[in-house]
């Protein structure tokens, strides 16, 4: 019953903040320009990098960008800004 009153008690927060979606259900944001920026937001760490995939490390699961020519531009504990030539990203769910 609490956990039932707790999903009740997040939707109805959700609709009267009108918070967005990836806040509330702490998902990751992803921005892309092109092929050749990602920008991820909200990810629990780095898991593996080389220059032509990262892997990261996320609330479900983990993020899967491959590639060629990576070269990591920003990184702080939940943002990261990749640049390179992108060609796949894949959710890997556990």
């Amino acid at each position: 019953m609490t956990r039932k009153w707790g999903q009740t008690f997040k939707q109805l927060v959700e609709k009267t903040v009108d918070l967005p979606k990836d806040v509330m259900m702490d998902l990751p944001r992803i921005t892309m320009i092109g092929q050749i920026h990602i920008y991820i937001e909200n990810h629990r760490g780095l898991l593996a990098f080389s220059d032509k995939e990262i892997r990261l490390l996320l609330k479900q699961g983990q993020l899967l960008v491959k590639g060629n020519g990576f070269v990591i531009k920003t990184i702080l504990p939940e943002e990261i800004l990749l640049e390179g030539k992108i060609d796949t990203v894949l959710f890997i769910n556990e």
